[in-house]
């Protein structure tokens, strides 16, 4: 077996071992009694895949509900939830839509009825209703993007700016009871944070939000700055929330196969976040320091790191790190850097990640591409796309984050 082919086994097993649905059926066991109405809302890129294994256990208990994912994530109807798609990672008319049908699901709802809320990572930008006009909304979220901003600073700011974050969606549920059931997509598991925490008491500050948007030099109207001195909710006696599943999984399970391949597994962290490229060099420079040790090593991280846009061009994160790990690579005859978004989706492309081998960055020398050149135009797809470097799984039905591996055989 060659060093891809068992790439592809390491990617195959972690993507399945972080799927929810045994997740999300274990969740379902601490469901509280319904005595009135069960109203299903998920929402996220893996909303279908969760609403899905819902509805198989629950059936007919539930009385109706809605399911929002990403554009092309849908995999068919499920029972008698309405399945809508949206925008991601900016919001669009139909993120608003749909977030619009799910708050008219619950605005009615009495003490004795229940809201099932299945959220995942993209809720942030799957569900919104902003109180500002989306075209400023759509504006921000463009800045926070290209500024570099963590997905923590991000969702700190646009909970303000939204209807439904930071809380507010248990708020237009209550007096129903809120049941969550969330997949993390954020490191630590903050879940005030994941999907910018429609259901759960906000730990961040206006002051906080102030802070992201003086460091960042964003540019906001009058109405959206007197909206983030406006403090989100801290209390809210209507939910109870459960983690179903995070990084930390996709990291074991890439350990388990590589070490059935015979590899030494060894998990350098699951809470990876800094800036891609720098994530790509360093495992490079692993590979460099252990590449005549003469055992199989595999080295694993998980998380989630940053991309700075300096360019025009198309790809992720994932990619910049393949991309970067290449040229650390370089003329190593035993070594593979693969990175990938467990959702199947890396950036603003149709690619999950990408994966690069000693003889990569000689392949594109050989085109007259230069990594350095592509590096400063964030154009790792179409180089990567050009050396056969580009990883496509389409949309898994999970996100949990981000898995990187180096492969020394």
């Amino acid at each position: 077996m060659t060093i891809r082919e068992e790439a592809k086994l390491i990617m195959d097993a972690a993507l399945k071992a972080a799927l929810p649905d045994t997740a999300v059926e274990k969740a379902l066991i601490d469901l509280p009694e319904v005595s009135g109405k069960l109203i299903l809302v998920a929402a996220g890129k893996a909303a279908w895949q969760m609403a899905y294994a819902a509805e198989k256990k629950l059936g007919d208990r539930i009385d109706g509900g809605i399911v929002i994912t990403k554009h092309d994530h849908s995999m068919g109807p499920i029972g008698n939830l309405k399945i809508r798609e949206a925008g991601h990672p900016v919001p669009d008319m139909d993120s608003y839509t749909s977030t619009q049908e799910a708050i008219e699901l619950v605005e009615d709802l009495t003490e004795k009825d229940l809201v099932l809320f299945l959220l995942s990572g993209g809720g942030s930008a799957l569900f919104e209703k902003p109180l500002i006009p989306p075209e400023e909304m759509d504006d921000i979220t463009h800045q926070l993007l290209a500024s570099g901003a963590d997905i923590v600073e991000m969702n700190t700011l646009r909970k303000r700016l939204s209807a439904v974050k930071g809380g507010r969606f248990a708020e237009l549920c209550a007096p129903a009871k809120v049941f969550s059931v969330v997949l993390s997509d954020i490191l630590g598991d903050p879940l005030d944070m994941i999907a910018s925490g429609p259901a759960y008491p906000d730990s961040s500050t206006r002051s906080q939000a102030k802070a992201i948007v003086e460091k960042y030099g964003l540019r906001l109207s009058e109405q959206a700055l007197s909206l983030l001195e406006i403090e989100t909710p801290k209390d809210l006696g209507n939910v109870q929330s459960m983690i179903t599943g995070s990084v930390r999984q996709l990291c074991k399970a890439a350990a388990e196969t590589c070490e059935t391949l015979g590899y030494t597994p060894i998990v350098l962290t699951a809470n990876l976040a800094c800036e891609a490229r720098e994530a790509g060099s360093f495992l490079g420079a692993i590979a460099q320091f252990h590449a005549q040790d003469g055992k199989p090593l595999a080295y694993i991280a998980g998380g989630e790191t940053v991309v700075h846009l300096t360019g025009h061009g198309k790809g992720g994160r994932n990619q910049e790190i393949a991309l970067a790990g290449a040229k650390a690579i370089d003329g190593l005859e035993n070594a593979l850097i693969f990175s990938l978004g467990s959702d199947g989706t890396d950036g603003p492309t149709d690619a999950a990640g990408g994966i690069c081998d000693g003889q990569t960055a000689g392949v594109l020398r050989e085109m007259g591409i230069s990594i350095d050149e592509v590096m400063k135009d964030n154009d790792a797809y179409n180089a990567l796309r050009q050396c056969n470097g580009l990883i496509f799984t389409g949309p898994t039905g999970t996100n949990v984050n981000d898995l990187s591996v180096l492969l020394i055989k």
